[in-house]
């Protein structure tokens, strides 16, 4: 059974930080890429910026230079620090994974339940 926990949203002022983690757990073979998207209420879910095994970002516009994604391959962990946070970045982020069980054998997409960020003006 794999879960990927996201943690660390909240309400912040504009100007400020936050750093969402996402642990991925279970019976896990091997992870390609992970992401971090977000949805705004009335809005389609976007990509914000991914992250190969490598270390390979890529990043939305909206959040170019402000936002830095990472992982952690051993601890099976990624990270978003979110800097200089607007309101319009106010959504629900959700961690994603592509990953291989020993149960498939193959590549599947994964998410999270998703962590509130709240940006206040």
């Amino acid at each position: 059974q794999v879960q990927l926990v996201e943690s660390g949203g909240g309400l912040v002022q504009a100007g400020g930080s936050l750093r969402l983690s996402c642990a991925a757990s279970g019976s896990i073979f091997s992870i390609n890429v992970m992401g971090w998207y977000r949805q705004a209420p009335g809005k389609q879910r976007e990509l914000v910026a991914s992250i190969t095994g490598g270390g390979s970002t890529n990043y939305a516009d909206s959040v170019k230079d402000r936002f830095t994604i990472s992982r952690d391959n051993a601890k099976k962990m990624m990270y978003l620090q979110m800097n200089s946070l607007k309101p319009e970045d106010t959504a629900v982020y959700y961690c994603n994974a592509r990953l291989i069980t020993p149960a498939t054998m193959k590549w599947e997409d994964y998410w999270g339940q998703g962590t509130q960020v709240t940006v206040s003006s």
